[in-house]
């Protein structure tokens, strides 16, 4: 005799409903869109001016060039001196960021780590003109001696040849990598603060000191941020104008020089614009407008590749 089994009943599944949206998630989120298009719109309106603006200086030469054969040159020699001043901020601020941020993030106690932390973040709020006027006449002098030394005892160096001016490269190379101190750092605080503590227990746990937990556990995790932190203050430093203008002596489109104590440098889009802007009319206007594209493309693929190099680095976490 066989017995049957009867198939267990099908349980009905209930129907799934999209929760209730909310008037106030529903605001926030078209405000949210809205702030997002609109900055997007205002970043294409000003690529379009200075599109429409700029193209016709493809043709400048001479004095409409300020003196260059042809455009490219011009454009190029500011180039080299943006590029140039703001790897050499970079130089400087990199190691000291990330000390810092691993002091706040890792080393300090809470109750000095959160002050500390502070006061590098206030320092995004002081005006670049404060930057300036400090580089000019306080940090300018003191550095100084310091060209004249280096002049004395390492001419043989390319980057210490030349006549000493304190009115330098190396002195405007500071003081931006002073302005960019405070987003390297803040990015970099966060990304080491990141690093599963797991990771850094195990470290310790095996006998590794303080330092080689960093370097073994934080380090490899916070490699990316690390690298889009880099970028994004080489945008930082790029674009930065008026403390350029005031701290460094070029005058023109500069020198193509490796020295950075002297002043026959080359100089910077921002600087050279900022100083030549107001008495320009003419072909004159269209070649800094150039210029100014060639420096907004340029600070845009930077800032592009920090950001895609950070979200590229936040997938694989």
């Amino acid at each position: 005799m066989s017995t049957t089994i009867d198939p267990e009943p099908e349980v009905e599944q209930a129907p799934q409903t999209k929760p209730p949206t909310r008037a106030g998630d529903a605001l926030f989120s078209g405000t949210a869109l809205g702030a997002g298009l609109l900055v997007i719109l205002f970043l294409a309106g000003v690529g379009a001016f200075l599109t429409i603006r700029g193209l016709p200086a493809l043709d400048a030469s001479g004095d409409s060039a300020y003196g260059e054969p042809n455009i490219w040159k011009f454009v190029g020699m500011l180039l080299v001196g943006t590029v140039y001043a703001s790897v050499i901020a970079m130089v400087i601020v990199t190691p000291l960021a990330i000390a810092l941020a691993l002091v706040i993030s890792h080393y300090a106690p809470k109750k000095l780590a959160k002050p500390v932390g502070y006061l590098v973040d206030l320092l995004a709020a002081v005006p670049s003109v404060v930057f300036g006027l400090w580089g000019l006449e306080v940090l300018a002098p003191r550095l100084l001696p310091l060209y004249k030394w280096l002049n004395e005892h390492a001419s043989w160096i390319p980057l210490f040849d030349g006549s000493v001016n304190q009115r330098s490269l190396l002195t405007a190379a500071i003081v931006l990598a002073l302005m960019a101190l405070p987003i390297v750092t803040a990015i970099l605080r966060e990304v080491f603060a990141q690093t599963p503590r797991a990771h850094e227990e195990a470290a310790l746990a095996l006998g590794a000191t303080r330092w080689e937990m960093v370097k073994l556990a934080v380090f490899p995790y916070a490699r990316s941020g690390m690298v889009a932190a880099v970028l994004l203050g080489l945008g930082r430093a790029l674009g930065e104008t008026m403390a350029v203008a005031m701290v460094l002596s070029a005058t023109g489109t500069g020198y193509l020089t490796a020295s950075i104590i002297t002043s026959e440098a080359p100089n910077t889009i921002a600087a050279f614009i900022a100083n030549y802007y107001a008495n320009a009319s003419g072909a004159k206007i269209n070649t800094l407008i150039f210029a100014g594209l060639a420096l907004f493309l340029l600070t845009f693929l930077v800032n592009f590749a920090g950001r895609w190099i950070a979200t590229r680095g936040q997938v694989k976490g």
